[in-house]
């Protein structure tokens, strides 16, 4: 292994090109959210298939992380991180031309595949390229640019749509990808891991099939209900599907998953974090920009702008929960961090209902203040919290639970809103289509949900949008709660204040 005095102008080219790289991945996310008001506008479509947007993009994310890490271990690092980038940027190009809502949904789900090989190759590219601080050094930069993605991608995205349309969103996507490339991907050395033993397919097709069928499913409740016979099936199919997966797992001689991590206490209460992160933050970067151009008015620009109250912290907590690791263990600060992003929620709950949007500022700064101190620190637990020995195996799994649990929390949320939407609605109207009109109103398309329900003003529906909002709020406060309680509980008395939970801990690995 080449440490980065060996190639320090090769390892820091490198370095470069994998931070490029990981500027897109939560960009690309944040965007494509900031993008959909005028995608709905230009494409049309039905509120399920606006949500695959984003929907299909997290999915095969997160089902298809540990199978590339292991695609690099078997084939090359080098290879998999090129290949994943080529494909995200000719993905991203191809969006940029697309005329249909279902070949953009198609395009999503395959790039969301792309994304995965990128990011399991660039950092195992780092991991093999530099050595000891030098390589914690490396990942808390990757971590650094996820958070600038974060941070600034809803105010990039808004900027674009506003002056050149929704297009160039993807087509800026495909210029940063084609930069990495041409930055330093050539510096790279191929890497593989000798002992590489495969890809476990039996797992990886089963744990995908399982994720597809119970995300499809919460996203039809919306539209046919929970006890309609296609949703039953659905979920019917995802246990199935779980059964067989936990069957294979426990059977294979090298499974994608190891169950017996799930022994050690600890190890689930890292798991709440991304769990918790998902309800508390992930969910708004998609909900708020609906509220904000879809029904209070705003341009992308200046919804953009005000998103940047929410993710901005992104940039700075997370290295701050770092350093106060010395004097405050990581279980404490996780907790305390929840604690205050669901108090955020609640008060952000208050200015919704009161339609007040400059009022909405302060609390979303609390909760980007909230979750950037877990969001600094649970990568580095994911690990801590296990033998030595398994803490490769570990990782795979936070990063699967991490982007698995945010698109599965998208659409628990969207099934949320648009059950809280109809009872809104009906609440007030008896005529229209009301069941199709409640999902138009919670993905914030005022428009459509008019001409359904015509004897509905502007001002009617913005403020039962509010009405259905506020109470959703509410509840992912209390489950932000829940999970600071399991956390605080599983991890204490931990050990993780140690040297293994430090700026390393950065390594986000989602948007």
């Amino acid at each position: 292994m080449n440490t980065s005095s060996s190639h320090p102008a090769g390892s820091l080219r490198v370095l470069v090109t994998v931070c490029i790289a990981a500027v897109i991945l939560p960009l690309n996310f944040v965007s494509g959210a900031v993008a959909t008001p005028a995608i709905a506008r230009e494409l049309g479509g039905s509120a399920q298939a606006l949500s695959w947007i984003t929907n299909s993009f997290m999915l095969t994310f997160g089902c298809f992380l540990m199978a590339a890490g292991a695609l690099a271990d078997e084939i090359g690092r080098k290879k998999v991180f090129i290949s994943g980038v080529s494909l995200f940027a000719l993905l991203s190009l191809l969006q940029a031309f697309s005329n249909s809502l279902l070949w953009m949904d198609v395009l999503r789900g395959a790039q969301g595949i792309a994304a995965a090989g990128a990011l399991a190759g660039g950092a195992a590219a780092l991991a093999q390229e530099f050595d000891g601080a030098a390589r914690t050094r490396a990942f808390s930069l990757m971590g650094s640019s996820f958070g600038v993605g974060l941070a600034f991608g809803p105010f990039l995205a808004g900027l674009l749509i506003a002056h050149f349309g929704w297009r160039a969103v993807f087509f800026s996507a495909t210029v940063i990808a084609l930069i990495a490339l041409l930055n330093g991907a050539s510096k790279m050395r191929e890497t593989r891991n000798p002992q590489a033993s495969g890809i476990d397919w039996p797992g990886t097709v089963t744990f995908t099939a399982m994720l597809a069928l119970l995300t499809w499913a919460l996203m039809a409740i919306p539209q046919y209900g929970v006890q309609s016979t296609q949703v039953v099936a659905l979920l019917a199919g995802a246990a199935l599907l779980l059964v067989l997966f936990v069957g294979v797992e426990l059977r294979v001689k090298q499974p994608m998953l190891d169950l017996s991590l799930f022994r050690y206490i600890r190890f689930i209460g890292v798991q709440a974090l991304p769990l918790a992160t998902g309800f508390c933050f992930v969910v708004l970067l998609v909900i708020l920009p609906m509220l904000f151009i879809g029904v209070r008015g705003l341009s992308e620009e200046r919804a953009g702008l005000m998103m940047m109250a929410l993710s901005v912290p992104m940039l700075i907590v997370p290295l701050l929960a770092a350093w106060l690791t010395r004097w405050i263990s990581a279980g404490v600060l996780c907790t305390a961090g929840l604690v205050i992003a669901a108090a955020g929620l609640g008060w952000l709950s208050q200015a919704v209902l009161a339609q007040n949007v400059t009022a909405m500022i302060a609390p979303m700064l609390l909760i980007g203040i909230g979750t950037g101190l877990p969001w600094g620190l649970m990568d580095g637990l994911s690990v801590s919290v296990v033998p030595k020995e398994r803490a490769g195996m570990a990782t795979g799994i936070f990063s699967t639970t991490r982007v698995a649990g945010e698109g599965i929390s998208l659409a628990i949320v969207g099934a949320i809103l648009a059950a809280m939407s109809h009872r809104a609605l009906a609440a007030h109207f008896s005529s229209g289509e009301l069941s199709q009109a409640a999902q138009r109103l919670a993905t914030g398309n005022l428009t459509v949900t008019q001409q359904l329900i015509p004897e509905a003003s502007t001002a009617q529906l913005q403020q039962l949008y509010a009405a259905s909002l506020h109470p959703l709020l509410l509840c992912l406060m209390a489950i932000t709660l829940f999970s600071a309680l399991v956390v605080l509980l599983a991890l204490k008395g931990n050990h993780q204040e140690s040297d293994q939970v430090t700026a390393a801990g950065q390594k986000d690995l989602s948007p």
